[in-house]
């Protein structure tokens, strides 16, 4: 569990590295959470390509991908056939993509008040519209099982 701890952190400082000084992005996601989204939605497998409509560790669809402002790994054009593919299956890129994705639909999904991780696990799983809606137990188990074991606090 702390291999994805420690993956999630060093995608986080990546892509914050990556940002130009102009862009000044503050990232929504901590490492903490987003390694713990990244294990409720596929154990976070970094070896698990494509499979039906998602990709990658994060399981990102293209509408996700698109929503999610299209990054690209090594400056391929956002529009070649393969971009949606090669960003989602590459562990950098998808973390890039599931922030960018996460600054459009920020939203207190579970009505407490507060904008958090929770809030972040059901906008990757439910998506940005229909975050308000009940998780599938697995994903929740899972989770929680991940929030428990970093310390509970994922913020």
């Amino acid at each position: 569990m702390w291999k994805y701890i420690i993956i999630s952190a060093v995608i986080s400082a990546y892509y914050f590295i990556s940002v130009s000084t102009d862009e000044k992005v503050s990232l929504p996601l901590t490492p903490k959470c987003l390694g713990c989204i990244c294990e409720a939605i596929s154990g976070c497998n970094t070896t698990r390509m494509c499979s039906g409509d998602v990709c990658g560790p994060f399981r990102i669809t293209w509408a996700y991908w698109a929503d999610g402002n299209k990054p690209t790994v090594a400056q391929i054009p956002n529009t070649d056939p393969d971009a949606y593919s090669s960003c989602a299956n590459d562990a950098y890129c998808a973390a890039a993509s599931v922030q960018n994705y996460m600054h459009k639909f920020y939203q207190d999904c579970n009505g407490d008040g507060i904008v958090d991780c929770d809030d972040f696990a059901a906008i990757h799983k439910l998506g940005g519209y229909g975050c308000r809606a009940p998780l599938p137990d697995f994903y929740v188990q899972r989770y929680k099982q991940c929030k428990e074991f970093v310390g509970g606090n994922l913020n």
